[in-house]
């Protein structure tokens, strides 16, 4: 393939990335808004099914590149469903999701060589909003990776405040044993 046409598919992917992962949305006015990230961890465990649709409906950022089923796209982005990133560390994934994942992977015994921003690129998304994502991709597709909460999260995102750009394959391995 002619190198302009890698790069204009590079772009095409790039574009699609950003607004699957809410980067056409501006950021919301939070002024005068009280901080309510430690007062959501503290709070009672909401019913599953209202997880469930809410981690639904933030899944569907997700699904322009890894389908509505989980399975991802051949060659492309690496399929969520049956994936040893979704059902083993719940902080690996989380981290993912905050911050991005690019590089060779291989998932399910296929490689893949693409780009994830971090999942709400240009969008603060609240340890609760990553919280019903992971758990609704690690409890569905046949994935047994059980529930994230907000307190996971927040730890993961305490852990993680340095970073400035996405994982990669080896720095998740080494971070995440």
């Amino acid at each position: 393939m002619p190198r302009h046409h890698v790069f204009s598919a590079f772009l095409t992917g790039t574009l699609a990335f950003a607004v699957a992962c809410g980067g056409d949305k501006p950021a919301p006015d939070t002024s005068g808004t009280p901080d309510t990230t430690a007062a959501a961890a503290a709070a009672p465990a909401a019913p599953a099914a209202t997880v469930a649709s809410a981690g639904e409906t933030q899944y569907q950022r997700c699904v322009t590149c890894h389908m509505a089923n989980g399975a991802g796209v051949p060659n492309a982005f690496p399929p969520l469903a049956g994936s040893e990133y979704v059902n083993g560390s719940a902080d690996r994934m989380v981290a993912i999701i905050m911050h991005g994942l690019q590089g060779p992977i291989t998932v399910n015994g296929a490689q893949y060589n693409s780009a994830m921003l971090p999942y709400g690129t240009s969008v603060p998304m609240t340890d609760d909003e990553v919280a019903v994502v992971a758990t609704y991709v690690r409890t569905n597709w046949g994935n047994t990776g059980g529930a994230v909460n907000a307190a996971d999260v927040a730890r993961v995102r305490a852990a993680t405040a340095s970073r400035t750009g996405p994982w990669t394959a080896a720095e998740l391995a080494a971070a995440f044993k």
